[in-house]
């Protein structure tokens, strides 16, 4: 039985922060994470992909992010419990949670805070009968790391934002040695530079792009080695290509959580903005994976969330203590 004084579920970047939070007010954490490593999206999916929205930072990579904040909660000396997915929730006789994982493994705190982001992802894939052959052998549904593709063929699908971005990335950077865009529609989702963009690197040879037209088939000994393309017009071509990537989005899905008694709406759990508490006394949730009215599924709004959570969370388990807010500018950080 793993004890700590706050369970949080879901190490990504809010989830990272609330440790900090927590080791300011002497709580110690432990979190679960279904992924192999800390970080969340930002590691899973995008870690290359620079965000701008952290305050002090004009730009700064996702993976950069995590390392920071992986750094900043360091002194408080986090456990974790990653590649294990957390199923069940129970009260023990004390009034604790003792949560369950999806291998056994079993915590004990009287808080438990759900920063599990946008929840459990699966890629959505395309209606091709043999693409599963094919996975990790040619095929990929995320770019996590664009240096895998270089001097690579690649044939990206898709028409929304993240096939435009990555189709341009690749081909602009001079990464991959040829990107081709195959999108069923001859209009696009994106933002409309992005559409630009690859318009005019399609005129000047740097993107391939094919419009009206979908994936239906892959080939390849052992691995990608070709896909099949049905054009509305010209019908069926074989097409010459090292990787497959075809960025149709993903399904978020609470998962197990979604059992638990929480109060959810929207494939979001409904939280008390006083404190992001949830229906149920002593489990919070913060970040992507709570809603609100006004809620904004930002990194920084989830930053802000976790801090007024933790306070509420400090009064719960210290009922008779009272908590000054104490500056770090003025006192420093003490770790333990």
């Amino acid at each position: 039985m793993i004890k700590t004084d706050i369970l949080i579920i879901g190490a990504g970047p809010v989830g990272l922060f609330a440790v900090f939070e927590a080791g300011l007010l002497k709580l110690r954490c432990h979190l679960i994470d279904s992924l192999p490593q800390a970080g969340g999206q930002c590691s899973e999916i995008y870690p290359k992909k620079p965000i701008y929205d952290i305050p002090g930072y004009p730009s700064i990579l996702a993976g950069e992010l995590v390392d920071n904040l992986m750094e900043q909660a360091a002194p408080f000396k986090p456990g974790f419990t990653l590649g294990e997915a957390a199923v069940d929730i129970q009260k023990n006789e004390a009034g604790n949670f003792i949560v369950t994982t999806n291998k056994g493994t079993q915590h004990e705190a009287p808080i438990v805070m759900i920063a599990g982001g946008l929840g459990v992802f699966e890629p959505r894939k395309p209606p091709i009968e043999n693409i599963e052959d094919y996975e990790d052998k040619g095929v990929e549904y995320i770019i996590k790391d664009p240096e895998f593709y270089r001097g690579k063929r690649c044939v990206i699908a898709g028409g929304g934002d993240s096939a435009l971005d990555w189709s341009i990335f690749l081909a602009t950077k001079n990464i991959a040695s040829e990107v081709a865009l195959v999108h069923r529609r001859s209009s696009f989702r994106g933002h409309l530079d992005s559409v630009q963009q690859v318009m005019d690197l399609a005129d000047s040879g740097k993107i391939k792009l094919i419009t009206e037209a979908e994936v239906v088939g892959i080939s390849g000994n052992g691995k990608v080695e070709a896909v099949t393309i049905r054009h509305e017009r010209d019908g069926d071509f074989e097409y010459a290509t090292d990787h497959f990537i075809p960025l149709f989005g993903l399904k978020p899905s609470l998962g197990p959580i979604a059992n638990w008694g929480l109060e959810i709406e929207k494939n979001a759990i409904k939280v008390d903005t006083l404190d992001y508490a949830t229906n149920i006394p002593g489990i919070y949730a913060i970040g992507d994976v709570n809603t609100y009215e006004g809620k904004l599924k930002l990194i920084l709004c989830g930053f802000h969330e976790g801090t007024i959570a933790l306070q509420s969370a400090f009064a719960r388990i210290h009922p008779d203590k009272k908590n000054v807010l104490k500056y770090t500018t003025v006192n420093g950080v003490q770790g333990f």
